[in-house]
Protein backbone atom coordinates (compact mmCIF):
# COMPACT_ATOMS: atom_id res chain seq x y z
CA UNK A 1 0.00 0.00 0.00
CA UNK A 2 0.96 3.47 -0.53
CA UNK A 3 2.94 5.24 2.05
CA UNK A 4 1.23 8.79 0.98
CA UNK A 5 -2.56 8.59 -0.25
CA UNK A 6 -4.14 11.14 -1.53
CA UNK A 7 -5.98 13.85 0.78
CA UNK A 8 -9.54 13.12 1.54
CA UNK A 9 -12.09 15.71 0.70
CA UNK A 10 -12.43 18.06 2.99
CA UNK A 11 -16.07 17.19 5.17
CA UNK A 12 -17.93 18.90 7.55
CA UNK A 13 -17.09 18.42 11.25
CA UNK A 14 -18.99 14.88 12.47
CA UNK A 15 -18.28 14.17 16.20
CA UNK A 16 -17.21 17.01 18.52
CA UNK A 17 -15.47 15.99 21.88
CA UNK A 18 -13.34 17.74 24.42
CA UNK A 19 -10.51 16.67 26.43
CA UNK A 20 -9.58 17.30 30.53
CA UNK A 21 -6.96 16.68 32.83
CA UNK A 22 -9.53 16.61 35.75
CA UNK A 23 -6.78 18.31 38.54
CA UNK A 24 -7.70 18.36 41.95
CA UNK A 25 -6.80 19.71 45.38
CA UNK A 26 -4.93 17.47 47.43
CA UNK A 27 -6.69 19.10 50.77
CA UNK A 28 -10.46 17.79 48.63
CA UNK A 29 -9.31 15.28 46.16
CA UNK A 30 -13.78 14.83 46.20
CA UNK A 31 -14.49 18.20 44.68
CA UNK A 32 -12.23 18.28 41.79
CA UNK A 33 -13.50 14.91 40.49
CA UNK A 34 -17.12 16.11 41.18
CA UNK A 35 -16.42 18.80 39.10
CA UNK A 36 -14.61 16.32 35.99
CA UNK A 37 -18.24 14.30 36.30
CA UNK A 38 -20.34 17.49 36.64
CA UNK A 39 -17.76 19.09 33.14
CA UNK A 40 -18.85 15.46 31.36
CA UNK A 41 -23.06 15.95 32.13
CA UNK A 42 -22.46 19.61 30.90
CA UNK A 43 -20.82 18.43 27.86
CA UNK A 44 -23.80 15.96 27.24
CA UNK A 45 -26.36 18.45 27.87
CA UNK A 46 -24.19 20.97 24.89
CA UNK A 47 -24.96 17.66 22.66
CA UNK A 48 -20.49 16.92 22.44
CA UNK A 49 -20.36 13.47 21.00
CA UNK A 50 -17.76 12.51 23.37
CA UNK A 51 -15.44 13.47 26.11
CA UNK A 52 -12.27 12.39 26.82
CA UNK A 53 -10.40 12.05 30.18
CA UNK A 54 -6.35 12.02 30.99
CA UNK A 55 -4.41 10.17 32.94
CA UNK A 56 -1.66 10.95 35.47
CA UNK A 57 0.29 8.70 38.12
CA UNK A 58 1.69 10.58 41.65
CA UNK A 59 -0.06 13.88 40.55
CA UNK A 60 -2.60 16.05 41.18
CA UNK A 61 -4.86 15.00 38.19
CA UNK A 62 -6.99 11.78 37.24
CA UNK A 63 -5.40 8.76 38.02
CA UNK A 64 -7.69 6.26 37.38
CA UNK A 65 -9.59 7.41 34.79
CA UNK A 66 -12.00 3.73 34.42
CA UNK A 67 -13.18 4.40 37.93
CA UNK A 68 -13.96 7.76 36.76
CA UNK A 69 -16.05 7.06 33.70
CA UNK A 70 -17.51 3.93 35.30
CA UNK A 71 -19.17 6.83 37.55
CA UNK A 72 -19.69 9.51 34.49
CA UNK A 73 -21.65 6.35 32.45
CA UNK A 74 -24.39 6.39 35.60
CA UNK A 75 -24.76 10.23 34.88
CA UNK A 76 -25.05 10.29 31.36
CA UNK A 77 -27.08 8.08 28.83
CA UNK A 78 -25.31 9.27 25.38
CA UNK A 79 -21.92 11.30 25.39
CA UNK A 80 -19.11 8.58 24.52
CA UNK A 81 -16.08 8.14 27.41
CA UNK A 82 -12.94 8.11 26.15
CA UNK A 83 -8.89 7.98 27.99
CA UNK A 84 -6.32 10.00 26.04
CA UNK A 85 -5.01 7.93 26.79
CA UNK A 86 -3.99 4.84 29.19
CA UNK A 87 0.05 4.22 29.48
CA UNK A 88 0.06 0.76 29.80
CA UNK A 89 3.41 0.50 30.95
CA UNK A 90 1.01 1.05 35.09
CA UNK A 91 -1.10 -1.42 33.63
CA UNK A 92 -1.82 -5.29 33.56
CA UNK A 93 -3.39 -5.89 30.72
CA UNK A 94 -5.74 -8.73 31.89
CA UNK A 95 -6.92 -7.46 34.60
CA UNK A 96 -7.07 -4.05 32.39
CA UNK A 97 -9.34 -5.44 30.15
CA UNK A 98 -11.96 -6.48 32.75
CA UNK A 99 -12.49 -3.17 33.96
CA UNK A 100 -12.09 -1.88 30.55
CA UNK A 101 -15.47 -4.34 29.69
CA UNK A 102 -17.17 -3.74 32.75
CA UNK A 103 -17.54 -0.21 32.22
CA UNK A 104 -18.44 -0.64 28.56
CA UNK A 105 -20.93 -2.70 29.54
CA UNK A 106 -22.30 -0.37 32.22
CA UNK A 107 -22.38 2.66 29.83
CA UNK A 108 -24.15 0.69 27.18
CA UNK A 109 -21.15 0.37 25.32
CA UNK A 110 -19.99 3.71 25.24
CA UNK A 111 -16.54 3.33 25.78
CA UNK A 112 -13.27 4.58 23.88
CA UNK A 113 -10.27 3.24 25.22
CA UNK A 114 -7.19 5.10 24.21
CA UNK A 115 -3.92 3.16 25.23
CA UNK A 116 0.19 4.33 24.39
CA UNK A 117 3.03 2.16 25.44
CA UNK A 118 6.59 2.87 26.98
CA UNK A 119 7.99 2.84 30.26
CA UNK A 120 6.26 4.48 33.03
CA UNK A 121 7.68 8.38 33.69
CA UNK A 122 10.07 8.64 35.93
CA UNK A 123 10.81 4.87 35.76
CA UNK A 124 13.95 4.50 38.04
CA UNK A 125 12.18 6.43 40.61
CA UNK A 126 8.83 4.38 40.78
CA UNK A 127 9.80 1.06 39.78
CA UNK A 128 10.25 -0.20 43.36
CA UNK A 129 6.71 0.60 44.48
CA UNK A 130 5.78 -0.64 40.67
CA UNK A 131 7.38 -3.78 40.08
CA UNK A 132 8.95 -4.53 42.94
CA UNK A 133 9.88 -8.05 41.58
CA UNK A 134 9.95 -7.65 37.91
CA UNK A 135 11.19 -4.83 36.97
CA UNK A 136 13.83 -5.50 34.60
CA UNK A 137 11.86 -8.35 32.94
CA UNK A 138 8.86 -6.18 32.15
CA UNK A 139 7.94 -5.52 28.53
CA UNK A 140 6.86 -1.69 27.99
CA UNK A 141 6.81 -2.38 24.22
CA UNK A 142 3.75 -2.91 21.32
CA UNK A 143 3.47 -6.34 22.49
CA UNK A 144 1.99 -4.50 25.81
CA UNK A 145 -0.65 -3.87 23.41
CA UNK A 146 -1.23 -6.68 21.46
CA UNK A 147 -2.20 -8.26 24.94
CA UNK A 148 -5.08 -6.04 25.92
CA UNK A 149 -6.11 -6.34 22.56
CA UNK A 150 -6.22 -9.75 22.17
CA UNK A 151 -7.99 -10.32 25.42
CA UNK A 152 -10.33 -7.54 25.10
CA UNK A 153 -11.10 -9.28 21.32
CA UNK A 154 -12.15 -12.53 23.55
CA UNK A 155 -8.48 -14.28 23.43
CA UNK A 156 -8.34 -16.88 25.98
CA UNK A 157 -6.42 -15.92 28.97
CA UNK A 158 -6.51 -19.45 30.61
CA UNK A 159 -7.13 -23.36 29.89
CA UNK A 160 -9.67 -23.07 33.16
CA UNK A 161 -12.95 -23.46 31.90
CA UNK A 162 -16.16 -24.99 33.04
CA UNK A 163 -17.03 -25.88 36.58
CA UNK A 164 -15.12 -26.73 39.35
CA UNK A 165 -16.85 -27.45 42.14
CA UNK A 166 -19.87 -24.50 42.96
CA UNK A 167 -17.59 -22.36 40.87
CA UNK A 168 -17.42 -21.48 36.84
CA UNK A 169 -15.06 -20.78 35.30
CA UNK A 170 -14.46 -18.95 31.56
CA UNK A 171 -11.51 -18.74 29.48
CA UNK A 172 -11.67 -15.41 28.40
CA UNK A 173 -11.97 -12.17 30.14
CA UNK A 174 -15.39 -11.76 31.66
CA UNK A 175 -17.54 -9.69 31.11
CA UNK A 176 -17.29 -9.81 27.30
CA UNK A 177 -18.19 -6.84 25.28
CA UNK A 178 -18.12 -7.63 21.81
CA UNK A 179 -18.20 -4.19 20.22
CA UNK A 180 -15.32 -2.80 22.49
CA UNK A 181 -12.35 -4.20 20.42
CA UNK A 182 -13.35 -1.69 17.81
CA UNK A 183 -13.36 0.83 19.68
CA UNK A 184 -9.92 0.79 21.00
CA UNK A 185 -7.49 3.88 20.09
CA UNK A 186 -3.89 4.50 20.13
CA UNK A 187 -2.04 7.74 20.83
CA UNK A 188 0.26 7.95 18.50
CA UNK A 189 3.12 10.47 18.70
CA UNK A 190 5.62 9.38 15.94
CA UNK A 191 5.46 8.08 12.31
CA UNK A 192 6.41 4.57 13.59
CA UNK A 193 3.68 4.63 15.80
CA UNK A 194 0.87 5.82 13.50
CA UNK A 195 1.89 2.97 10.96
CA UNK A 196 1.93 0.36 13.78
CA UNK A 197 -1.52 1.78 15.06
CA UNK A 198 -2.85 1.11 11.60
CA UNK A 199 -1.80 -2.17 11.08
CA UNK A 200 -3.71 -3.63 13.80
CA UNK A 201 -6.47 -1.91 13.32
CA UNK A 202 -7.00 0.46 15.75
CA UNK A 203 -8.54 4.05 15.70
CA UNK A 204 -5.77 6.89 16.10
CA UNK A 205 -6.09 9.84 18.85
CA UNK A 206 -3.14 12.71 17.25
CA UNK A 207 -2.98 15.21 19.52
CA UNK A 208 -0.94 18.69 20.26
CA UNK A 209 2.86 17.08 20.65
CA UNK A 210 4.14 15.03 18.14
CA UNK A 211 7.75 13.65 17.35
CA UNK A 212 9.84 15.92 15.08
CA UNK A 213 11.29 13.50 12.62
CA UNK A 214 10.76 13.98 9.14
CA UNK A 215 9.85 17.92 9.69
CA UNK A 216 9.89 20.48 11.56
CA UNK A 217 6.68 21.49 10.85
CA UNK A 218 3.97 21.06 13.11
CA UNK A 219 1.38 20.66 10.84
CA UNK A 220 3.25 18.37 8.09
CA UNK A 221 4.08 15.98 10.77
CA UNK A 222 0.86 15.51 11.81
CA UNK A 223 -0.53 15.09 8.39
CA UNK A 224 2.02 12.38 7.48
CA UNK A 225 1.13 10.53 10.68
CA UNK A 226 -2.80 10.34 9.39
CA UNK A 227 -2.06 9.44 6.10
CA UNK A 228 0.64 6.87 6.96
CA UNK A 229 -2.27 5.17 9.63
CA UNK A 230 -4.34 5.15 6.98
CA UNK A 231 -2.32 3.88 4.23
CA UNK A 232 -1.72 0.73 6.75
CA UNK A 233 -4.87 0.21 8.68
CA UNK A 234 -7.10 -2.59 6.60
CA UNK A 235 -9.85 -0.08 6.61
CA UNK A 236 -8.24 2.64 4.38
CA UNK A 237 -9.73 6.50 3.87
CA UNK A 238 -12.18 4.68 6.07
CA UNK A 239 -10.31 4.42 9.41
CA UNK A 240 -11.00 6.81 12.20
CA UNK A 241 -8.72 9.60 13.19
CA UNK A 242 -9.82 11.81 16.09
CA UNK A 243 -7.66 15.28 16.28
CA UNK A 244 -6.89 16.88 19.99
CA UNK A 245 -5.52 20.26 19.59
CA UNK A 246 -6.00 23.08 22.80
CA UNK A 247 -8.46 25.32 21.48
CA UNK A 248 -10.25 28.41 23.66
CA UNK A 249 -13.11 30.15 22.08
CA UNK A 250 -13.88 33.29 23.54
CA UNK A 251 -16.82 34.85 22.27
CA UNK A 252 -18.61 34.63 25.43
CA UNK A 253 -15.96 35.45 27.51
CA UNK A 254 -15.49 38.02 29.92
CA UNK A 255 -12.55 40.72 29.31
CA UNK A 256 -10.85 38.94 32.96
CA UNK A 257 -11.27 35.43 30.78
CA UNK A 258 -9.73 36.54 27.71
CA UNK A 259 -7.07 38.45 29.70
CA UNK A 260 -6.17 34.85 31.38
CA UNK A 261 -6.52 32.79 28.14
CA UNK A 262 -4.67 34.76 25.98
CA UNK A 263 -1.92 35.06 29.03
CA UNK A 264 -1.51 30.68 28.72
CA UNK A 265 -1.29 30.43 25.25
CA UNK A 266 1.62 33.47 25.15
CA UNK A 267 3.11 31.59 27.53
CA UNK A 268 3.42 28.58 26.12
CA UNK A 269 3.95 29.87 22.38
CA UNK A 270 7.43 29.39 22.88
CA UNK A 271 7.61 26.11 22.80
CA UNK A 272 6.08 25.56 19.38
CA UNK A 273 8.92 27.11 17.84
CA UNK A 274 11.44 24.56 17.75
CA UNK A 275 11.81 21.16 18.62
CA UNK A 276 12.05 20.36 22.73
CA UNK A 277 14.72 18.24 24.47
CA UNK A 278 16.35 15.11 23.48
CA UNK A 279 12.83 13.41 21.73
CA UNK A 280 12.53 16.52 19.38
CA UNK A 281 8.73 16.72 20.54
CA UNK A 282 6.90 19.54 18.60
CA UNK A 283 3.58 21.44 20.10
CA UNK A 284 0.77 22.84 18.35
CA UNK A 285 -0.12 26.35 19.27
CA UNK A 286 -3.16 26.81 21.22
CA UNK A 287 -5.78 28.12 19.25
CA UNK A 288 -7.42 31.11 21.25
CA UNK A 289 -9.98 34.00 19.84
CA UNK A 290 -13.62 34.22 18.61
CA UNK A 291 -15.10 30.82 16.85
CA UNK A 292 -14.97 32.51 13.45
CA UNK A 293 -11.66 32.83 13.65
CA UNK A 294 -10.17 29.63 14.94
CA UNK A 295 -12.65 27.72 12.47
CA UNK A 296 -10.63 29.80 9.94
CA UNK A 297 -7.64 28.82 11.31
CA UNK A 298 -8.81 25.49 11.34
CA UNK A 299 -10.16 25.27 8.09
CA UNK A 300 -6.80 26.18 7.03
CA UNK A 301 -4.89 23.46 8.73
CA UNK A 302 -3.82 20.33 6.08
CA UNK A 303 -4.27 18.12 8.68
CA UNK A 304 -7.70 19.05 10.36
CA UNK A 305 -8.68 18.57 6.40
CA UNK A 306 -8.09 15.06 6.61
CA UNK A 307 -10.26 14.36 10.14
CA UNK A 308 -13.89 14.29 10.67
CA UNK A 309 -13.91 14.00 14.55
CA UNK A 310 -12.08 15.70 17.26
CA UNK A 311 -11.44 15.85 20.82
CA UNK A 312 -10.06 19.51 21.52
CA UNK A 313 -8.45 19.85 24.54
CA UNK A 314 -9.54 21.90 27.10
CA UNK A 315 -6.51 23.99 29.45
CA UNK A 316 -5.27 22.38 32.34
CA UNK A 317 -5.20 24.78 34.90
CA UNK A 318 -8.52 26.78 34.42
CA UNK A 319 -11.61 27.13 36.61
CA UNK A 320 -15.04 25.74 36.14
CA UNK A 321 -16.52 28.28 35.08
CA UNK A 322 -14.19 29.15 32.61
CA UNK A 323 -14.34 25.32 30.86
CA UNK A 324 -18.49 25.64 31.02
CA UNK A 325 -18.05 28.80 28.83
CA UNK A 326 -15.49 27.31 26.88
CA UNK A 327 -17.52 24.39 26.40
CA UNK A 328 -20.40 26.35 25.82
CA UNK A 329 -19.02 28.08 23.17
CA UNK A 330 -17.79 25.38 21.34
CA UNK A 331 -20.85 23.44 20.95
CA UNK A 332 -22.95 26.47 20.26
CA UNK A 333 -20.32 28.72 17.39
CA UNK A 334 -17.28 26.88 17.04
CA UNK A 335 -18.92 23.47 16.55
CA UNK A 336 -21.45 24.64 14.03
CA UNK A 337 -18.98 27.30 12.14
CA UNK A 338 -17.27 23.89 11.22
CA UNK A 339 -20.24 21.82 10.33
CA UNK A 340 -21.67 20.26 13.31
CA UNK A 341 -24.62 19.57 14.79
CA UNK A 342 -25.40 17.83 18.10
CA UNK A 343 -27.29 14.43 16.93
CA UNK A 344 -25.09 14.62 13.48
Amino acid sequence: MSETPVSRQSAPLRKLGFLTIGLFDEADPRAGHEATLKLIELGEQLGFDSTWVRHRHLQYGISSPVAVLAAASQRTRHIELGTAVIPLGWENPLRLAEDLATVDILSGGRLNPGVSVGPPMHYDRVRRSLYPDTADAEDFSYTRVRRLLDLVRGEPASDVEGIEGFEQFSRRVQPHSPGLAARMWYGAGSLGSARWAGEQGMNLLTSSVVKAEESTDFTDIQLSHIRTFRAHHPDGERARVSQGLVVIPTDTATPTQRARYEEYAQQRTPRTAAPQGPARMMFAPDLVGPSELIAERLLENAAFGEVDEVAFALPFTFASADYAQILTDMATRLGPALGWHPGR
